[in-house]
């Protein structure tokens, strides 16, 4: 066990206000040429808004737009545009993999899972595209991708199947860094439901399956160190009522890199026992995203918990109602209470994790505020147009320094890694 770490009264190295990026599968970008329209659109407005000379960028790019992005020149001249705009690419989010804006996306969204070839073989274009864009004084770039699958119908070959192509990635990964010196870190991300929920099913993961089956392959444990790692979305280990005191320093403990964390917020309904306030939720019935409903029991053990909100909704109730109820419905983070009397957000959470930053200062993952939500958002909070939208997104990375500037986590000379 490694020893308590001393909270410093400010880190050696913090943040700048540009090292803080937005997701940008908030934006509709189904090919390559929508793609650029986001980046010379939306995240070139947001870092306006921001003030800022350039802005670091978590980008999504589909499956259909990544394989564009491999013909000869299609990446140099993507390249160009990121520099023209002022945005440094040095994060992906590699979980949906096609069009994330369809009618319906639910659990589409964790297909073509781990067990699927072309899940690697995007993955692979996706660090293809971020080794030849990741900016000279980043000493890696980190892309965030599915725990695995989605847990209905999961069983051992399909685990099997998983591991091994984690394994094949993780080799792929190290030629690629001896042929172009760039490092790249695949990050699982935990998210209720999914075969990966909870934070000791991930350390189980890196610490017993996966060197089990990298040894089976003749691979060295230290590329899996070096190219694999946990992408912390905060929304969704506080739906599973995690503590990132408890569940932060444990994946620490077990040698495991943190190579990303996505600032987001959940809903959580203070009092489901109370009917008029459970009627709240039906504004966030909506039929594009899955939202997981979680729930502990009085004790504070057990949780249960749906797939999706109707499901919580139905009569009669399947959740219990003696305690809060949290969903997985990112909102934007700066809000504690979404102007709802018996709704609030798991914004506190997000308080804890950057505690959990202070605290470790050898922890430097990057961080992405991911809320894309906010065309789904009830009519009440939902932007009206681009501009209220992009005023939206750079209050959140606003807020977000603020907080960070209050734990002594923004200023001072930036140094990767």
């Amino acid at each position: 066990m490694r020893p308590a770490p001393q909270p410093p009264t400010r880190p050696t190295a913090g943040w700048q206000p540009g090292q803080l990026a937005y997701c940008s599968n908030v934006h509709p970008a189904p090919t390559l040429e929508a793609l650029e329209r986001v980046v010379s659109g939306h995240l070139a407005a947001v870092r306006r808004e921001r003030r800022l000379q350039a802005m670091g960028a978590g980008l999504w790019i589909g499956a259909a737009a990544a394989r564009a992005l491999q013909e000869p020149g299609r990446t140099r001249a993507f390249g160009h545009l990121l520099e023209r705009e002022g945005i440094r690419l040095f994060t992906l989010n590699g979980f949906p993999y096609d069009d994330f804006h369809t009618e319906r996306v639910k659990e589409r969204v964790y297909r073509p899972d781990w067990s699927d070839p072309r899940r690697l073989a995007y993955t692979l274009n996706l660090a293809r595209i971020l080794a030849d864009n990741l900016p000279g004084d980043e000493p890696e770039g980190t892309i965030s991708t599915l725990p695995l699958g989605y847990a209905p119908g999961w069983g051992p070959q399909r685990q099997q199947e998983a591991l091994t192509a984690l394994c094949r990635l993780v080799r792929e990964l190290g030629e690629l860094h001896r042929e172009r010196g760039r490092r790249i870190r695949v990050c699982l991300e935990m998210e209720p439901g999914c075969v990966l929920e909870r934070s000791d099913q991930i350390i189980d993961l890196f610490t017993r399956e996966l060197p089990a089956e990298a040894r089976r392959q003749g691979l060295s444990p230290e590329l899996l160190r070096r190219h694999l790692g946990v992408c912390y979305d905060v929304c969704h280990q506080a739906v599973m009522f995690e503590d990132p005191a408890e569940s932060i320093p444990l994946m620490l403990d077990a040698g495991i890199r943190i190579g990303k964390i996505q600032l987001s917020s959940a809903l959580q309904l203070d009092r489901p026992a109370a009917g008029e306030q459970m009627a709240l939720l039906t504004e966030f019935v909506e039929p594009r995203y899955l939202h997981q409903v979680r729930t502990r029991d009085r004790t504070g053990g057990t949780l249960s918990g749906v797939m999706d909100l109707p499901e919580a909704l139905a009569d009669p109730c399947p959740l219990p109602l003696d305690g809060p109820w949290r969903i997985h419905f990112h909102l934007p983070i700066q809000l504690a209470h979404p102007d709802r009397a018996g709704l609030s957000t798991t914004r506190e959470a997000i308080t804890g994790v950057l505690e959990q930053l202070r605290l470790n200062p050898g922890l430097r993952p990057h961080l992405e505020v991911e809320t894309y939500t906010w065309q789904v958002l009830p009519p009440a909070l939902r932007p009206a147009d681009d501009a209220a939208l992009h005023r939206g997104l750079a209050r959140e990375l606003a807020w977000l320094e603020a907080e960070m500037n209050e734990q002594g986590l923004i200023g001072g000379e930036y140094c990767g890694g």
